[in-house]
């Protein structure tokens, strides 16, 4: 990819949504989707809870975590903390490939490169809750000699991660929808949070008993880079549904990008644990890539203005 052509290049997106509306689908889509649009396209599974991400990719194994690299959660005396009780940066974030050298790095036929913030299923009874995950996912970076690539990131469902102010860190948010209200819900939120975001409203820190860390938390928030939110329809089962969902989100001010239907091939990939398979869904996620990158270009340059393709 020319570099001029390369406008997500070093652009972190993540991806939320509800449980089951298929959020994780979608990370997978969109890393295929990225790879075929010329990116390095790294996953972050940031889900504590979810699993079988790398199955979906194709990989035999998960990857070992970044939570046991990083020294292990504060609840267990390790050193990863909180960011809502403790907002400090997570210390040598930035790494390139090479130094991840104790497995935390599986990459699929495609190229597209898993890494896996940490599970806490796999920390058993008394770990405590998974904010430590949530820190990781805030400020790993991919450090890269050349063209940076797209890091996409699978957070867990619901809005927990976003209220501990991760998406400070992301430059697109992409809400998943399925036919719920709940979903919508979260699509509506999610784009108040941002607008609060981008309107300088701190955060919550009451609890924090140090005045140092009250401003830094608070710079976090002044200094977040998150542009917008965009919405994917999934799991839409008709027009009568689809029109209905476009109806609800519009009047809140959200115009969904693309629209993945219901797909029973893809159900059964997760169930089997087996590769998710190709088909219309990954037409809708290079809709995705080239909506991402027209507001993209658009918030750069107003005046210039990317359409999508077909």
């Amino acid at each position: 990819m020319a570099d001029q052509d390369a406008v997500l290049a070093g652009r972190r997106i993540g991806v939320v949504g509800k449980g089951g509306s298929g959020k994780s689908t979608l990370c997978v889509l969109l890393a295929r989707a990225l790879v075929q649009h010329g990116y390095e396209t790294c996953l972050i599974d940031a889900d504590s809870t979810n699993v079988g991400l790398h199955q979906a990719l194709g990989l035999e194994h998960q990857p070992t975590s970044l939570i046991d690299y990083y020294g292990g959660m504060v609840f267990s005396g390790g050193a990863v903390t909180c960011p809502v009780d403790d907002p400090t940066p997570l210390p040598d974030a930035e790494k390139s490939l090479d130094q991840l050298s104790g497995g935390q790095v599986a990459r699929s036929q495609e190229g597209i490169v898993l890494i896996a913030a940490g599970k806490i299923g796999d920390m058993g009874p008394g770990a405590g809750c998974d904010g430590p995950i949530s820190k990781i996912a805030r400020d790993f970076r991919i450090k890269s000699d050349h063209i940076p690539g797209v890091t996409l990131v699978d957070f867990k469902a619901g809005f927990e991660d976003s209220a501990r102010g991760v998406i400070t860190s992301l430059d697109w948010v992409i809400v998943v929808v399925d036919p719920s209200t709940a979903a919508i819900q979260m699509a509506v939120h999610m784009k108040r949070m941002v607008e609060m975001l981008q309107a300088g409203r701190p955060p919550a820190t009451e609890h924090l008993a140090s005045p140092d860390l009250v401003e830094l938390a608070r710079s976090l928030f002044r200094e977040s880079r998150v542009k917008g939110v965009l919405v994917a329809l999934n799991r839409v089962t008709d027009e009568a549904v689809e029109r209905y969902l476009r109806q609800k989100l519009s009047e809140q001010g959200l115009e969904p990008v693309a629209v993945i239907q219901e797909d029973s091939g893809l159900q059964t990939a997760w169930l089997k644990g087996d590769r998710l398979p190709t088909g219309h869904a990954d037409r809708a996620a290079a809709e995705i890539v080239l909506a991402v990158e027209a507001e993209e270009v658009k918030r750069r340059s107003p005046s210039i203005i990317i359409q999508p393709g077909p």
